[in-house]
C-alpha cells in the first residue's frame, strides 16, 4: 500500500520527484506548486481511497458474515442506491442553487448522500423484521427489491434533467473520487473512527454468526441485538463511504475473499486485512484511472467495476463446482 501510495504522490500529468515530496511533507523549502499538486489534489484522494476502502472492505466483511452468504455486497442492502436517489433528487430541485467554496456548498452532496444512504438502509432493515426478528435472506431479498426500485426511480429524474446535471449525477453513481477534498475527509473520518471499534469489539461475534442460527443461539449470544448492531454499524460504514465516493461496487465483494485466502476465517485477522485490501484495491484503481486513461479520466467505480465482475463471475463457477 506504501508504494501505491508512493507512485500516486510522484506520478501523474505533472511528475514529482521523491526528493520534493519528502521536501513538501516536512516543509522543507515549500514551493506554492508542489504545495498545490499534492496537498489539494494527490494527497486527499490518496486518504479518500484508503479510507473508502477500509470501510467497504469490512462492511462487506460483516454483510458477508452475518448473511452467510459469501457473494453479498453492501450495494446488496441498498445504500449506493438510496444514496444516489438522494443526489439525483438533490440535483434536479437544487443544482445551481448552491456555489461557491463555502462549508456549506461542498458538504451539500455528501451529506445527501448519506442521507439516502441511511434512509434506505433503515428501511429495509425494518421491512427485513419478522415477527421482531431481522432474517438474513429476507433482508438480501428487500434490499435487491429496494435498490431495483431506487434505481428506476433515479433514471426517471436523470432522464429530465439538462446534459450537465446528468453528467454529474452519471459520474457520482459510477463511483468518483476526483473532486476529493479535506471537508470530505473530515466528513466522513468520525463515522468511521466511531463505528470501526464497534466492528472490532465484536469479532468473536461474527466468529460465532458463521454456526447454524440454532447453534448460535444455543451458546447464549443475543441473535438479534448483536445482528442489529453489527449490521448497522456496517450500514453507518458504507453510507458515510458512498456519501463522498459515489456508488463504488465490488469492493466489499472482492475485499473479503481475497484476505480468507491470505489469512483464513477468524475475524479477528480478516476484518482489518480486509480494510487493507480494499484500501489497495481503491488506491490502484484510482491511479489507474487518472493515468491510463488520460487525458480523459475514467471513474473508480467503473475502473473496479472492470475487475470486479469477472471476479463475481469466477466466485459464481467455483460455487457452483462445490455444489456439483
Amino acid at each position: 500500500m506504501l508504494t501505491t501510495a508512493y507512485i500516486s504522490l510522484t506520478n501523474g500529468a505533472f511528475d514529482i520527484a521523491l526528493r520534493d515530496v519528502v521536501k513538501t511533507l516536512l516543509r522543507i523549502n515549500p514551493q506554492h506548486d508542489y504545495d498545490l499538486v499534492i496537498f489539494e489534489f494527490r494527497l486527499p484522494r490518496i486518504v479518500i481511497a484508503v479510507l473508502v476502502g477500509m470501510g467497504l472492505g469490512m462492511a462487506g466483511t460483516v454483510v458477508q458474515s452475518l448473511t452467510r452468504n459469501p457473494l453479498a455486497d453492501p450495494g446488496i442492502l441498498g445504500i449506493n442506491a438510496g444514496a444516489g436517489v438522494a443526489m439525483v433528487i438533490f440535483l434536479f430541485f437544487f443544482q445551481g442553487k448552491m456555489k461557491g467554496t463555502s462549508l456549506a456548498a461542498i458538504l451539500a452532496g455528501p451529506a445527501v448522500g448519506l442521507v439516502g444512504g441511511l434512509g434506505a438502509a433503515l428501511l429495509i432493515y425494518f421491512f427485513s423484521r419478522k415477527n421482531g426478528r431481522l432474517e438474513a435472506q429476507r433482508l438480501l431479498l428487500t434490499g435487491i427489491a429496494m435498490a431495483s426500485g431506487l434505481s428506476a426511480v433515479s433514471v426517471f429524474l436523470t432522464l429530465k434533467m439538462n446534459a450537465k446535471d446528468f453528467e454529474t449525477v452519471a459520474v457520482w453513481v459510477s463511483g468518483s473520487i476526483y473532486n476529493a477534498n479535506w471537508t470530505y475527509i473530515a466528513s466522513m473520518l468520525p463515522w468511521l473512527l466511531l463505528l470501526t471499534p464497534v466492528l472490532f469489539l465484536r469479532t468473536r461475534i461474527l466468529d460465532v454468526f458463521q454456526l447454524s442460527e440454532s447453534s448460535v443461539r444455543g451458546l447464549g449470544a443475543n441473535v438479534d441485538r448483536e445482528r442489529a448492531i453489527l449490521l448497522l454499524s456496517a450500514i453507518g460504514i458504507v453510507s458515510a463511504c458512498v456519501s463522498v465516493s459515489g456508488g463504488i461496487g465490488f469492493i466489499g465483494l472482492m475485499a473479503p475473499h481475497i484476505a480468507r485466502r491470505l489469512v483464513g476465517h477468524g475475524h479477528r485477522q480478516l476484518l482489518p486485512m480486509s480494510g487493507l485490501i480494499g484500501a489497495l484495491l481503491v488506491m490502484i484503481s484510482d491511479f489507474t484511472a487518472k493515468t491510463v486513461f488520460a487525458p480523459m479520466e475514467m471513474p473508480v467505480g467503473v475502473v473496479i467495476a472492470i475487475i470486479g465482475v469477472p471476479y463475481f463471475v469466477l466466485l459464481l463457477y467455483r460455487n457452483k463446482q462445490r455444489q456439483a
